[in-house]
């Protein structure tokens, strides 16, 4: 059903974004990867040497409105059009009010937010004119309640993207594009300078699951939108509205 789809999909070098890539890939997306350090051809070249031959690697930052056009662009010579995009990259600052910089309030709402809006602002056109296309944003389970201890400036980040892309589905579902948000709970990958792997992480939800998951959401037929998918493992407590 995805077999010769085009995806471009941000925060791609590791973790979530990178397995993304590799289970498209595996279903026959054409990609086109971002990630904001040369990581990111690495990422590339694992990929090849895994036989999939259709990866363009762009190392681009997300919150700057030239650098994600000049990937939509390229994408869209490369292949002939864009048919998906995933917006994985995120950061997350966990500190008390009075401890967050303006600096880093500006940063992580540049990256989380800003990011997604520029992406998605961007392939909406090439979308529309084909009539179809598949907008999935990896956001949080903090998109439907607040956490203490540190967690104001994050939260709100991702507020701010469950609103947008809320939004955003209902502007563009008469174009024949669907929007829908992934929000995971506590995952086993890299975020806010965490390590992968590490015993105490045993038993939360792999990159792989998230990745099964943003898979299973694209393959939806056409007619069909899945707006969210909460995840969580269950070990995990969470807040029930």
């Amino acid at each position: 059903m995805l077999k010769s789809q085009t995806a471009i999909i941000t925060g791609a070098s590791r973790g979530i974004g990178k397995e993304v890539a590799r289970q498209l890939a595996a279903e026959g997306v054409k990609l086109s990867i971002l990630g904001s350090s040369s990581q990111i051809h690495e990422t590339a070249e694992e990929l090849k040497n895994e036989g999939y031959e259709d990866v363009l690697a762009f190392v681009a930052d997300v919150s700057n409105e030239n650098d994600i056009e000049q990937v939509v662009e390229k994408t869209k010579k490369a292949y002939g059009k864009v048919d998906m995009l995933i917006n994985n990259a995120g950061i997350g600052k966990f500190k008390s009010v009075e401890e967050v910089t303006v600096e880093e309030w500006k940063k992580t709402f540049e990256v989380n937010v800003q990011g997604v809006f520029l992406a998605t602002k961007a392939v909406l056109p090439y979308m529309k004119q084909e009539k179809f296309g598949t907008i999935i944003t990896v956001a949080s389970d903090v998109s439907r309640y607040t956490i203490p201890e540190g967690g104001s400036l994050y939260t709100a980040t991702k507020y701010a993207v469950q609103g947008f892309m809320g939004s955003i589905a209902q502007e563009v579902r008469k174009d024949g594009i669907r929007v829908g948000t992934i929000n995971p709970g506590m995952v086993d990958t890299y975020f806010a300078e965490s390590k992968q792997g590490l015993p105490e992480k045993e038993n939360w939800l792999k990159v792989s699951d998230i990745a099964a998951s943003i898979v299973h959401m694209a393959r939806a037929p056409k007619h069909m939108l899945i707006d969210e998918l909460h995840l969580h493992p269950l070990e995990q407590e969470y807040p029930r509205p």
